[in-house]
């Protein structure tokens, strides 16, 4: 093996400089990695808060607090301001960026393809500068994927542009996450075309957020979706106890039951009972606190338990979008799905055979993998990436939970195997120490996440001892152990779920899986302390990693005594 000196002397290239990104960067060259170099499209840091892709009101689900890193806090927030904005968290990634990252980004880089080097023991990237288009292969030792969910927008061939242009409509297309890029033509046609009106394609967190922003821009709007998120919600903020600690955590099982609780919840008749009535009564209560009506189509949503396309709202806004649905301010053209534009040239067609005139269309359809086409199927098949259908001759492993009783049930084409290590190291190059994920975990902390997860890749790549598979085949047998978890777990996440965005899921049990990260690399768990008692309300900081460098060297350092 490799010693750790000779590995911090090689070139480790970061493909993406959003929040993952910056924060794996930032942790290799802590622990002394010398030659580490990010490499993004974009002309500045954020990933998907990057500076032109945010529009104003954009806001993040999670509550104020839970993004940051240990080693920068989170610029204080206005007492009036419960959620963080686009523009803050823009703020804070270029900061971090411009703190502990100078000269170690490459701009306007567009990655082409990653392959192995011919000698098989490097990584080639091939690039194109997008400022003088001309192209290279740059080369590597170690690479670590961080393009994220949320780059390559999915549009539906039927709605594209393109489509738009055959049928002849005559009005914008566009994805939403393009929507900073063109609010101001979408503003002009308001002022200059009476009735100008938008129709927003999609339920999700993007579609409400721009849907509403447009609204309070004074634009008619209607959404048309078959089902919109499920949200969670309360008429006043929760206090920390609550929402900042593990105690949604320990009511959403893991694939791992550590305590005595965790096991009554969800190995019981009694408290399988308990379990799924919490989340019953807080869907109910959610609905509830934002005064949607029974007979709203706003209901028609996914689980809030089984799923994780999940809204944090809070207490919600007045100008928020349930309350501007509520008062009719939003039109809701739901359920349906738009199939087509039409030939009239200024009107889309919905599933159940109504149009719906608009002259602009926002397709809020979410984002395919970034993964797709940057790496050619001979690459992507010798890594093990993505997901796919589970083997003929799987394993099938069975979770007894009494809280995963009756769950919904899909056709078994649906089912899906993913076979990413942790959700961090692809099965089959396990045993390399050279390639690595970050920020396609699906959580709902990612700044504590993604901390965890570069430690963790860090300690990997120097070859620190570690509770690790001892062949690719045990790596593989246990990744399907946990997808074929989340399948049961989260079925509905089967449907719509882009490799790039869930290489691995732990959505509500986040604290649980970066225990597991942590254990893993030696190191303590359950940081957040508490006795008995306690310690589902203790609130989890990302302070309580901020040693976890120095901690990680002590262990390196007494496992060389013991074995000198």
């Amino acid at each position: 093996m490799t010693s750790p000196d000779t590995v911090r002397r090689q070139s480790v290239g970061i493909v993406g400089a959003g929040a993952a990104g910056l924060i794996t960067a930032h942790i290799l060259l802590q622990d002394g990695f010398e030659h580490v170099q990010l490499l993004t499209r974009d002309k500045f840091v954020g990933g998907v808060w990057e500076r032109h892709r945010i529009y104003p009101t954009v806001a993040i689900n999670n509550v104020y607090g839970e993004f940051c890193f240990s080693s920068l806090a989170m610029s204080p927030q206005s007492p009036m301001e419960k959620r963080l904005s686009g523009e803050d968290m823009c703020a804070y990634l270029e900061k971090f960026a411009d703190t502990f990252l100078t000269g170690k980004i490459r701009f306007e880089t567009e990655i082409l393809n990653i392959r192995r080097g011919a000698t098989g023991s490097s990584w080639e990237v091939e690039v194109q500068d997008l400022r003088t288009r001309a192209k290279q292969v740059l080369v590597y030792d170690r690479i670590v994927l961080c393009t994220g969910g949320c780059s390559e927008p999915s549009i539906p061939e039927s709605l594209s542009p393109d489509a738009a242009v055959k049928a002849s409509f005559r009005g914008l297309v566009c994805h939403s996450s393009e929507l900073a890029r063109h609010l101001d033509r979408i503003l002009e046609g308001h002022k200059a075309i009476p009735d100008y009106s938008v129709l927003v394609v999609g339920g999700g967190k993007s579609a409400q957020d721009v849907s509403s922003l447009l609204t309070r821009l004074g634009v008619k709007v209607t959404v048309v979706f078959e089902k919109t998120d499920a949200l969670l919600a309360y008429p006043i903020e929760l206090p920390d106890v609550l929402r900042k600690s593990r105690f949604l955590a320990t009511m959403s099982s893991h694939i791992e039951l550590r305590t005595r609780l965790e096991r009554f919840l969800h190995t019981t008749w009694l408290g399988g009972r308990i379990t799924r009535a919490f989340w019953d009564f807080l869907t109910w209560f959610s609905y509830k606190s934002l005064n949607v009506p029974e007979d709203s189509p706003l209901r028609n949503s996914y689980s809030l338990f089984w799923g994780i396309r999940t809204n944090e709202e809070g207490a919600g806004k007045k100008d928020g979008f349930y309350a501007l649905c509520n008062e009719g301010k939003i039109k809701l053209a739901v359920p349906a799905r738009a199939v087509k534009y039409t030939d009239d040239g200024e009107s889309v067609l919905l599933s159940n055979g109504t149009k719906v005139k608009a002259n602009a269309v926002l397709l809020a359809t979410g984002f395919g993998s970034s993964w797709t086409n940057i790496f050619t199927q001979e690459t992507a098949k010798e890594l093990g990436i993505g997901r796919h259908s589970p083997p003929a001759d799987a394993q099938e492993y069975v979770w007894d939970y009494t809280s995963l009783r009756n769950p919904p049930s899909y056709p078994r084409s649906q089912e899906w195997v993913s076979s990413i290590y942790r959700g961090i190291v692809p099965a089959r190059n396990i045993t390399y120490r050279d390639f690595a994920i970050n920020g396609a975990f699906s959580t709902t902390n990612n700044g504590y996440a993604f901390e965890v997860m570069a430690h963790w890749i860090s300690s990997y790549f120097l070859g620190d001892k570690m509770r690790l598979p001892s062949s690719p085949e045990e790596a593989t047998k246990l990744a399907g152990k946990n997808a074929a978890r989340i399948r049961r777990r989260f079925p509905e996440v089967r449907i719509w779920v882009n490799d790039s965005n869930n290489s691995g899921v732990a959505f509500w049990s986040w604290p649980q899986a970066m225990d597991d990260l942590l254990e893993d690399m030696g190191v303590p768990i359950m940081r957040s302390g508490g006795n008995w008692l306690t310690w589902p309300f203790k609130v989890i900081t990302p302070a309580e990693i901020k040693n976890l460098r120095e901690e990680r060297r002590a262990r390196r350092q007494a496992d060389l005594e013991a074995v000198n």
